[in-house]
Order: structure tokens, then C-alpha cells, then sequence
């Protein structure tokens, strides 16, 4: 399948190129305002899907109004002048397209246009209206919330609630999902959850709180599963790793790996010979821990779309662990000369139907 995707670099393309990479698809992006060329149509031609996520969302209001309809007018040229259109085209709408507002009515407007478009080529046009997002890497200080308490938690900030209203959060890997097909645009509601500004906080407190010790907090919600992964995604690399205790005497040794605090979890162990690696793979959800017994080894991280590779030199003569930001692809690989010996902990038991394991080469 080929998807065209506007604003693939921001936080919703980010995701979304994410869940597709599950599939396996690739991305042709197609640049916005004044980098807007005739490639546009290129990346359309033949596309199963043609995504539109950029967007305004903070300026003046000339600003917002304009730049959202500039964006929807070159989308709809791209579509509309492809040498075989778009099956599908899918905008990232928001729920405020019908309160009123500035950004609502520029969120309306590009909807019309670019249901005129899909119209005039005949694709399927959805309207994919979307509540408050989150997800790990989201852009604090900005427009979403949950970035900004994330942020100021992972720097030992107090955030404070300047405005207590129930909010309706949807994670972006959902949201990537509804855009991609996975689910259809009438799950989003079921996927949404509704919390007040003060529970949200009162729920980072607490895994902040929680994870600061290394202990994993209770993940056995999905939503609380998203959150944390949100908030972790703030305090990676700087945390990183997870050093553990390790009580010795003429016995041997002792050190605990994981503390939970509710949900599944399920255990495994390796043994790696040396100059071998394992891993190479990313996950979208699930929450891996890496932990070294006995012999070196160095544990490489690289953050999906990027090519910065993050490295740790692990020891099981000062344990340590290290847990996986979700796509972020990792392996780890023996350097030492003796047999490597490693423990793993996933926050879910295996699903051999949906592993949530997608191969991804960190290097």
C-alpha cells in the first residue's frame, strides 16, 4: 500500500508513520506552504491513501485562518492533478471544527475543501474529527496538555492547574490508526478517554512518583499504559538506565530487576553468545525492560526517523537496567568474551497475534 501523507514531521505524522511502519508501508511526504511544489502530485499518484495532517494551530487569527486553508487548497491541487487520484483521502479534523471558533471554522473550511476535491476525482473522503491528543514526544509548552505536565514531572517541576475542565484525550497511536484504516473513524470514540485537567495531573504524580524509584506503576489500563509511555518518553535518555541495588556476601549475590504496581507482566531470559546481538525491533505500546545478569554488553536505542543512535555499556557487575521507549527501535549486543546472560520483563503476556514486535534495525 502507498500512503501520501502532508506533515509527516510534526507529532500526529510522527505516530503515524510509526503505526504504518507496523505494515510495513512506506510514506510519501509532501511538503506544505512555501515548500508546496509539483512533487505533490507525484507523491499522490497511486496512493491507496492520501493522508492530510499539517495544519495551523497557533498564531494570529489571519494567521491560523489562512495557513489552514493554504494547506487544504495545496493538498486538493495535489489530489485533484495526480495522474490517477487517491483512493481514499483522510484529514486529520479536530471536534472543534463545530464550536465556533477561529481554528474551528479554519478547520471547517479545510474540510470542505477537501471534500470538494475527493469528490471531483472520485475517492472516499473521511473527515476524521479528533479530540485533544497525546503520545510520547509531543511538543510541551504548546497546545496539548499532557506534553507540558510530562515535561515539568520528568524535570522535577510542580505543575499547577490553571483551568480544572474534562478533557477528552485520545493517544496518537490511536489516532494514527483511525487515519491508516486500522480501526474505522467510528472506534475513535470507543479509544477516547475523559478526564478532568486535576485527575490527569494526579495520574502523572503518580507514575512520576512511582517510576522515579524504578518501580513500574500500575499499566494495566490502557489509558494509564499510554500515559506512562507518554510520560517516559520525557525523562529518556537522561534517567536512563534504571541502576539496581546488589547485596552480596560469601553466598553470592542478590539484586531485585522489577517492582510493578499492577497489571500483567511475563519474564523471559537469554543467553547470548559473545559478538551475537538480539533485538532490532521497536514497539508501538508495550513496555520492555533489559536487564543484564552476568557479562558486557552495550544496549543501542535509535528513535524511529532519526538516525541518532543512543548507546548504554551494561555490566551484570553493576546491574543496571534499561527500559525501551516505545518507537524507539533497540538491541543489545554481548561485547564481552564469556556468555552473556540477560532478563527481559514486557508489561504484556505474549499475543502471537498481535506481538506488538516490529523488526527495525537500529544501526
Amino acid at each position: 500500500m502507498k500512503v501520501a501523507m502532508t506533515g509527516a514531521g510534526g507529532f500526529l505524522g510522527w505516530h503515524t508513520r510509526a503505526a504504518l511502519r507496523e505494515s510495513n508501508v512506506d510514506v510519501s511526504p509532501i511538503s506544505m506552504g512555501d515548500a508546496f511544489d509539483d512533487a505533490a502530485a507525484v507523491a499522490a499518484a497511486s496512493s491507496e491513501r492520501f493522508i492530510h495532517i499539517a495544519g495551523v494551530n497557533r498564531g494570529t487569527d489571519p494567521e491560523v485562518q489562512d495557513g489552514n486553508l493554504r494547506f487544504a487548497q495545496q493538498a486538493a491541487f495535489a489530489i485533484t492533478t495526480a495522474i490517477e487520484p487517491p483512493r481514499v483521502v483522510v484529514f486529520a479534523n479536530s471536534t472543534q471544527s463545530k464550536n465556533g471558533s477561529v481554528y474551528g471554522e479554519a478547520k471547517a473550511r479545510a474540510a470542505a475543501t477537501l471534500a470538494t476535491a475527493a469528490e471531483r476525482v472520485g475517492a472516499e473522503f473521511i473527515d476524521l474529527q479528533l479530540p485533544n491528543l497525546y503520545g510520547e514526544h509531543g511538543r510541551p509548552f504548546y497546545n496539548a496538555v499532557t506534553s507540558t505536565f510530562c515535561r515539568l514531572l520528568a524535570d522535577g517541576d510542580t505543575p499547577m492547574v490553571e483551568q480544572d475542565k474534562e478533557l477528552t484525550l485520545l493517544h496518537a497511536q490511536d489516532a494514527a490508526d483511525a487515519l491508516t484504516g486500522a480501526i474505522p473513524p467510528s472506534g475513535v470514540e470507543a479509544k477516547a478517554e475523559r478526564e478532568r485537567v486535576s485527575g490527569l495531573l494526579g495520574r502523572l504524580e503518580q507514575m512520576a512518583a512511582t517510576y522515579r524509584g524504578g518501580d513500574m506503576p500500575d499499566v494495566s489500563a490502557a489509558f494509564d499504559r499510554n500515559l506512562f509511555n507518554t510520560y517516559r518518553s520525557y525523562t529518556f535518555p537522561e534517567q536512563a538506565p534504571v541502576r539496581l541495588t546488589r547485596h552480596a556476601d560469601a553466598r553470592g549475590s542478590f539484586f531485585e530487576i522489577i517492582r510493578t504496581h499492577g497489571g500483567t507482566g511475563q519474564s523471559s531470559f537469554s543467553t547470548t553468545a559473545p559478538g551475537v546481538t538480539r533485538g532490532d525491533h521497536f514497539h508501538r505500546r508495550k513496555i520492555e525492560r533489559f536487564t543484564v545478569l552476568s557479562g558486557c554488553a552495550v544496549i543501542r536505542l535509535r528513535r524511529l526517523f532519526t538516525d541518532d543512535v543512543i548507546e548504554f555499556a551494561v555490566d551484570g557487575d553493576a546491574p543496571a537496567a534499561v527500559d525501551m521507549p516505545t518507537m524507539w527501535s533497540h538491541s543489545i549486543e554481548n561485547i564481552g568474551d564469556e556468555l552473556l546472560y540477560t532478563s527481559f520483563w514486557t508489561n504484556d503476556i505474549f499475543n502471537p497475534v498481535s506481538p506488538d514486535t516490529i523488526a527495525e534495525a537500529v544501526r
